[in-house]
């Protein structure tokens, strides 16, 4: 009996690491996703800690130049929540990316263990094939030894 050899060993180790590093990449871009996705949450929560402070103050009675300063630090905010927007598309989209990319080389890496399971399973159906012609074989001259006496 041969031992197996799959011949596209090196092939499906490959594409295994492709999968691997993908993986990372992957968990990568998740985990940047969430901290800038994190960072939006704490800022629109923080604009509407201020926007509520700014009422309440409003109902009570304050300065213009609290007014005005309410005013520039919601600007402001609202231009931080802008860009941090873009960071989450993009870091959304990073991820996406990176999804379509893994599960490509999932596929791919399974293909090849599919192939390799069915290469398998041949060589073993070629193996009983082998063994059944040399025990033919050895009966057959078993046979002829007692005819022949």
């Amino acid at each position: 009996m041969t031992a197996y050899q799959y011949r596209f060993e090196k092939v499906l180790s490959f594409r295994e690491q492709q999968k691997t590093e993908t993986e990372i990449e992957y968990k990568n871009a998740i985990q940047a996703f969430e901290e800038v996705a994190t960072k939006l949450y704490d800022l629109l929560k923080k604009k509407e800690d201020v926007f509520n402070k700014q009422q309440e103050r409003m109902a009570i009675g304050f300065s213009i130049n609290d007014i005005h300063h309410y005013s520039r630090f919601i600007g402001s905010l609202e231009k931080k929540i802008a860009e941090l927007q873009q960071q989450v598309m993009q870091a959304r989209s990073k991820m996406n990316w990176y999804e379509d990319k893994l599960l490509e080389k999932t596929l791919e890496v399974r293909k090849y263990e599919k192939m390799k399971e069915n290469d398998q399973e041949h060589h073993r159906a070629e193996e009983e094939q082998l063994e059944a012609i040399r025990l033919d074989e050895l009966s057959t001259l078993k046979y002829r030894r007692r005819e022949n006496g």
